[in-house]
């Protein structure tokens, strides 16, 4: 085994399980590259020669009704050897830094290019790390994700370039089968609260900030779709529940014009504004040459691509998720991303209070309590 993914799509109980038994995953030069191609993608937020767009090949694909099911088969078959695959962080001096100081620092910086009017919108991300005191399987953090995480694609991936990897996501950047197709413009970001934690987040109201988020996502999508779709419908946005937050969303489904180019259409759609900013390359750009830590496959994203795994009547899935709420395990860390949408309006402590509180979807994982 040299790569390998469990994975469980949103309000399903079966787990799937992809792995490679010979050869290291498939490193791709561009995400066009994937055009054709079929297999579990792991897909960093910015391609580089140190974080290379990867593809586990299906050697092995298995399909297990619930997730303890899968724990029992990969424990008892040894086929992912889960034992050996945290490794070390490549770069130790990353997180020499106070966190909250950090964040300050990278906020002044991004937000003074939204003042200047170089930027509409710009996301801004962060790294907490929580050292590993106990001594949990994985297999069992990703158990755990799936009970605590209904309505979320889970994942769990591991390649020998990108490290382990767990993900509690709620946002598709591509999903269908055939020419029929769907995405999600996902942003705005509130935390339920007492009485609001027993529904949906129906009584929530949404300030100007959030809305106009949101809005520029859903028009950089229709955008894109306009170029490579035919019959595009927008539905919402809608409020959405994402464990104990919510955020709004907008749904767009269409008939691609060429479905065996979805490599074009997702380096159309990647990054989009949810997890970069406007205009694209720009910040892009300043992302990376910006954050105090650098996101690796974090606001990347993951999934099966053009897989059978489902019944034999059905034809290939591709259902691609955007990398959030997200960790990289390491031998002696887990380390967790999370990051918002900055606007000209914005301010540090309530987008600082927004990362906290997505950060919470993997700490709730790797609580002692309750395992």
């Amino acid at each position: 085994m040299t790569g390998f993914a469990l994975y469980r799509l949103p309000h399903e109980q079966q787990v799937t399980l992809v792995a490679q038994t010979e050869g290291e995953p498939q490193e791709l030069p561009s995400l066009e590259a994937l055009n054709g191609r079929s297999g579990f993608v792991v897909a960093p937020f910015s391609i580089s020669p140190q974080e290379p767009l990867l593809l586990v090949q299906p050697d092995i694909v298995r399909t297990f009704s619930l997730p303890d099911e899968a724990k029992c088969a990969i424990y008892d078959s040894k086929v992912c050897h889960l034992e050996s695959v945290s490794v070390p962080f490549k770069d130790a001096k990353s997180h020499t830094y106070d966190e909250r100081v950090a964040y300050t620092e990278d906020f002044d910086r991004f937000h003074r290019c939204l003042e200047d009017g170089h930027f509409q919108k710009i996301v801004l991300s962060r790294c907490s790390v929580v050292q590993r005191e106990e001594d949990v399987e994985p297999v069992e953090l990703f158990c755990k994700a799936c009970r605590l995480y209904p309505r979320m694609f889970i994942s769990m991936v591991f390649t020998p370039k990108s490290g382990l990897w767990l993900t509690a996501t709620p946002e598709i950047l591509l999903e269908g089968r055939g020419n029929e197709w769907r995405t999600i413009a996902l942003a705005g970001t509130m935390k339920l609260q007492d009485e609001d934690l027993n529904g949906e987040g129906e009584n929530m109201r949404w300030s100007t900030k959030n809305i106009q988020e949101q809005r520029y996502v859903a028009t950089y999508l229709k955008e894109c779709l306009e170029q490579i779709a035919d019959n595009i419908r927008e539905d919402g946005p809608r409020t959405v529940r994402a464990a104990n937050l919510v955020h709004l969303r907008s749904d767009f489904t269409f008939t691609l014009l060429n479905n065996t180019c979805v490599g074009d259409v997702l380096q159309m759609l990647h990054p989009t504004p949810a997890v970069c900013g406007l205009p694209k390359q720009a910040t892009c750009r300043f992302i990376t040459e910006n954050e105090h830590t650098p996101r690796l496959y974090y606001s990347g994203f993951m999934g099966p691509l053009n897989l059978t795994h489902l019944p034999s009547s059905l034809s290939p899935l591709t259902s691609l998720y955007v990398s959030l709420r997200c960790m990289q395990i390491t031998e002696n860390q887990y380390r967790l991303y999370a990051g918002g949408g900055l606007l000209k309006d914005s301010i540090e402590e309530q987008e600082w209070q927004e990362t906290e509180a997505k950060l919470e979807t993997m700490r709730q994982c790797i609580a002692t309590k309750r395992m």
